[in-house]
Order: structure tokens, then C-alpha cells, then sequence
């Protein structure tokens, strides 16, 4: 028997969502704002709550300071009943914070990384880790605690009979390197989304980069926005599109996409299954502010999962 059905190691840390951001921000200006939100965010987090709020057992390795934000992030994650005993709470550190600013059909993030690049090798409980059936990590970029020892953690929990999958989202320095490669030869799902698939392969077009990405990982899922989401095993190619629904918030949706799809293809699901529970899981989180709140809210959770068809 596995302790937990996944194990993720990752960053933890708070959302504030500023809406209807002025487009130019110019200086020694008080603006107003529409709306403000403050709700789980990292993409690590978002990923363990909504897979735990889908049925999961989730067990989550993370690093936060003592401080407000860390223990208000915390909670949001035990209220959704992810296991967070091994979490490493670093007296006089501050909790990293992304601000995300909202305009008409774009945004900026400005993030804080705090705690998040403090969680290193040393803070893995190995054998926590290894009682999953499968292991996720998000972030690649952010983890700069982790990421010189990651193909090392990755060849282990592969050792110890758990798939693996990795959604490196954006690279702040916009290097794109960091030995992402090494560490894919251990992941069975690669689950970039478009701009990230072709910033790491230098490809012009997405069939390009597919083609490459097909050729280091098993299975790659490419999220493709409004338009849906495909996924590729060697030369064979699969393509699902979104659920049209209304979009009060797209902030998390490509991480609740993970937990759709990871949801599945725990249970042996098709990557069809897959991928289409990938996109009720990402329309879902479209319907309320962040990444989470949707699926915390478990009476309009359900009944938006049984509307779509939600099995499993």
C-alpha cells in the first residue's frame, strides 16, 4: 500500500491579484484598481490542492517562513487535507508572494521568492517522497535550492517504482537552461505549456517542438491556452480543445489543468481521458479568482464537475 497516491517537492507561497491594472503605470501615481484578491498560489501548491480536492492522497515537501503569509498559504493547503508534516518552517524568513497584475487580456507577475529557493536535498525526506505512486514537480526554474541535485532525485524516486512528471513553467531569467535536460530523462510526463515547449527547444513552430520534446520524455502535454491541449508519444498525437466557459480568473488554470490529467492518468486513464480531464479541471478553475478557489468550494465544485461529465 502507497502512503500517498502523489509526492511533490516545491515552493509554497501566497497570490495577491490586483484587476483592471491601469495599462501604462506611470511614476509618483496613486491608481485605483478594480478588485483585489489574496489566494494560494505557486504552482507546486495550486497542483497539491486540487489534486487533494479531487480525491487524492497528497503528501507536499515545501519550505515557508514563520511569518503571516506562510502560515495563512499552510493553511489553505491543510484545509484541502494535503499532508504538509514535512513541510520546513524557517524561523525569521519571509514566505515568498507573487503580485499579479490583471489588465484587459494580459498580466504581469512580479514575485518575491522568499522560502522558495531555501528548500534543498538536505530538507527531501526521500522515504516521504518514495511512499507515493508518482512524484510531480513544478516550478523547475524557481527550485534553485534543488535544481543541481534534481536529476539525482529523480533517478531515485524512478528507482523506487514511482512515474514521474515535471512542468518547468517560465524560467525568470529567461535562460532556459539549468540542466532541464538531464532531469527529463527521468520524467514520464513533460507538461510545458506552448511559449515554455518552444523557448526550450529554440523551435519556430509548436509541431517542431512537440517533435523535439517527444524524443527526451515519454509522454509530452503542451497546454495551449483558450485553444486546448495536445499530447504526443514519439509520433503519435493526440488533441483535445478547451471547454468554453465564462473566465472570471485564468491565474492557476494551467496548473489545475496538471491535476485534471494527473487525476486520470493515476487511475490508467487513456491520454484522451487525459486530456480531456486536464481541461474540465483548467475551465473549472477559470470560474473564481486564483488558482484554487474553485476547487475549495466544494458545492460549486461538484456540481461544475458533474455538468462536464467529470469521471473518476
Amino acid at each position: 500500500m502507497h502512503m500517498f497516491d502523489v509526492t511533490i517537492a516545491g515552493e509554497l507561497n501566497l497570490d495577491l491579484i490586483l484587476y483592471g491594472v491601469p495599462e501604462e503605470i506611470p511614476p509618483e501615481r496613486e491608481l485605483l484598481v478594480d478588485d483585489v484578491n489574496l489566494t494560494l498560489g505557486s504552482s507546486s501548491a495550486i497542483v497539491a490542492h486540487n489534486l487533494a480536492s479531487l480525491g487524492n492522497r497528497i503528501g507536499f515537501i515545501t519550505s515557508s517562513g514563520d511569518d503571516a503569509f506562510g502560515n495563512l498559504a499552510r493553511s489553505r493547503l491543510s484545509a484541502a487535507r494535503v499532508d504538509i508534516s514535512r513541510a520546513c518552517i524557517l524561523a525569521g524568513r519571509k514566505s515568498g508572494l507573487t503580485v499579479i497584475l490583471r489588465r484587459e487580456g494580459w498580466r504581469n507577475m512580479l514575485t518575491y521568492p522568499g522560502t522558495m529557493v531555501d528548500l534543498s536535498l538536505a530538507d527531501l525526506d526521500m522515504d516521504y517522497l518514495s511512499s507515493g505512486r508518482h512524484f510531480h514537480l513544478s516550478s523547475y526554474y524557481l527550485q534553485r535550492g534543488l535544481q543541481s541535485d534534481m536529476p539525482k532525485i529523480l533517478e531515485r524516486l524512478k528507482s523506487a517504482g514511482l512515474s514521474v512528471s515535471l512542468d518547468c513553467n517560465d524560467d525568470p531569467r529567461d535562460g532556459w537552461d539549468g540542466r532541464i535536460r538531464e532531469a527529463l530523462r527521468y520524467v514520464d510526463i513533460f507538461l510545458p505549456n506552448e511559449r515554455e515547449a518552444r523557448k526550450l527547444t529554440g523551435a519556430a513552430d509548436l509541431e517542431s517542438a512537440a517533435r523535439e520534446l517527444a524524443r527526451l520524455v515519454p509522454t509530452i502535454v503542451v497546454k495551449l491556452g483558450a485553444e486546448g491541449a495536445l499530447a504526443r508519444r514519439a509520433e503519435r498525437q493526440w488533441f483535445r480543445p478547451s471547454l468554453k466557459v465564462e473566465v472570471v480568473d485564468s491565474v492557476g488554470a494551467g496548473d489545475s489543468f496538471n491535476a485534471g490529467f494527473l487525476h486520470q492518468y493515476l487511475r490508467g486513464a487513456d491520454l484522451e481521458t487525459c486530456l480531456a480531464a486536464g481541461n474540465v479541471a483548467a475551465a473549472l478553475s477559470l470560474t473564481r479568482p486564483g488558482g484554487t478557489e474553485a476547487f475549495g468550494d466544494v458545492e460549486h465544485r461538484e456540481r461544475f464537475l458533474r455538468d462536464y461529465g467529470w469521471q473518476g
